[in-house]
């Protein structure tokens, strides 16, 4: 079936554009005068065979004279008439004397005037509304129905078919003139829609680039607390070390000055302990800083590498990934995630005393858990409430609106974190190419003191951030 070609756009034809007439109407006033003044050259020069009876009649050459001087008046107001109900008065006065003189110009009944009728209606409606076309289509009737007593010989009968045909006419160009005044309106309504969704699209693009700004400004703000959180970890932890293999040497020096060489040998024994565990810790921390900063992985896949980070030294990590692919969570809760991670494997590594840590990842329907139980002698009621590090990781889980439970479970202890998921996104099958939230370079995980083979002497001299050595410490 061929599709119908477009018709061109004549908008510009019709359209009512500041005080100019309409395209349309402007041709057709212009192609009536100039007809009409053909019709009566045609019969002036007697060029039809009745031309030459009809000059005879002593009442055609004033009836002509009344019809040239009605279009010339017309002609040479046309560029002066209103187009408008908001026009300038001298303008709305011209478009009335416009309307008076069209009637004259019916004297003669030609048929070509009656397109100047259709002009004169078009004025009227649009310059005084449906009121104003009222008025001209009763004048035009009244001068129609005293046409027989102004022109003598003229049957009243001829009179009133010609205020019917007019008054028709008059209807049928009322009606144009109102549909062009709705088409006008409502492209102006159209304008002026388009004009504010131009505003609107303006205004949600500065809000935009302003969310955009903040959203800067909230992970700038979050790197800044995960950078003060990492200095007071490795303060109470390295940090530690450090100072009590100082005291140790000194002890050791003091000790030999003393003739105490045993002594003196077992300090300094244990200050190479101190200084290994020191070095172990520093290790972790660089372990587990790598996972996001290096490989720009991010959610089961940065997990998973972060789970592979802390192997070793005795301990096994079972990772273990639950239900269907991973969402793409907002970057606080992905981040929570992350966190609770970190916070489960540091306080395993660190507390447990056990063996085995078990991570599972799971993805429900509109939810994301994240959970770490390891096989060692649980934690103390205090240490269960959370230490330092449970407590700023519920509050991170509070603000995503998740759920966060720590608990010994008889054989060991588990932290478990919830948090709403919302977009599906493709199943993160490997490392990814994007980055999580606050995985900029060069800041840590909140506890990445804690790591692989925690199981030296180091463990039992550190102190925990806020000083207690149960699992919630960390």
């Amino acid at each position: 079936m061929r599709t119908p070609a477009a018709l061109p756009d004549l908008s510009r034809w019709v359209s009512l554009t500041g005080n100019r007439p309409p395209r349309v109407v402007g041709l057709l006033f212009w192609g009536t005068l100039l007809t009409t003044l053909a019709v009566y050259a045609v019969l002036l020069t007697g060029l039809l065979p009745v031309a030459d009876e009809a000059l005879a009649d002593p009442v055609t050459l004033p009836l002509l004279a009344t019809g040239l001087g009605s279009l010339a008046v017309c002609a040479a107001l046309w560029p002066f008439l209103a187009w408008s109900p908001y026009s300038p008065l001298t303008r709305r006065m011209a478009s009335g004397i416009f309307l008076v003189v069209t009637l004259a110009s019916f004297v003669t009944s030609n048929q070509t005037l009656f397109l100047l009728l259709c002009v004169g209606t078009v004025n009227a409606v649009i310059v005084f509304g449906v009121p104003g076309g009222i008025v001209y289509g009763a004048l035009v009737v009244g001068f129609s129905l005293l046409l027989p007593l102004l022109v003598p010989g003229t049957p009243f009968v001829a009179g009133v078919l010609m205020a019917l045909s007019l008054l028709f006419i008059v209807v049928a160009s009322a009606m144009v003139s109102v549909g062009l005044l709705v088409s006008a309106q409502r492209a102006e309504r159209t304008r002026e829609l388009l004009e504010e969704l131009e505003r609107t699209h303006g205004e949600l693009a500065a809000a935009h680039e302003e969310l955009r700004r903040s959203t800067d400004r909230v992970r700038e703000l979050t790197v800044s607390e995960e950078r003060a959180r990492m200095s007071r970890e490795m303060h109470d932890s390295t940090g530690h070390h450090l100072t009590a293999l100082s005291l140790c040497l000194a002890n050791a020096l003091r000790f030999r000055g003393a003739g105490r060489p045993e002594e003196a040998w077992e300090e300094v024994a244990q200050a190479r302990g101190l200084a290994g565990d020191a070095l172990t810790d520093t290790r972790r921390w660089v372990r587990a800083l790598r996972p996001l900063a290096l490989e720009g992985r991010a959610g089961a896949s940065a997990m998973r590498s972060l789970a592979e980070s802390f192997q070793g030294g005795g301990v096994r990590i079972r990772f273990e990934q639950r239900g269907g692919a991973w969402p793409e969570l907002p970057e606080e809760a992905e981040l929570v995630c992350y966190r609770t991670l970190q916070e489960g494997l540091t306080n395993a590594m660190r507390h447990s005393g056990g063996d085995l840590v078990r991570v599972e990842v799971g993805v429900g329907a509109d939810t994301v858990a994240v959970s770490v139980t390891d096989n060692g002698r649980g934690a103390s009621e205090e240490g269960a409430r959370g230490g330092f590090g449970l407590r700023g990781l519920a509050e991170r889980v509070e603000r995503v609106g998740g759920e966060l439970a720590a608990e010994n479970t008889g054989d060991g202890f588990r932290l478990r974190v919830r948090v709403p998921a919302r977009e599906a996104g493709p199943a993160d099958g490997g490392a990814g190419d994007r980055r999580p939230a606050g995985a900029e370079p060069g800041t840590g995980p909140a506890d990445a003191t804690a790591g692989a083979g925690s199981g030296g002497r180091g463990a039992g001299r550190a102190a925990d951030a806020d000083g207690t050595d149960g699992k919630g410490g960390a």
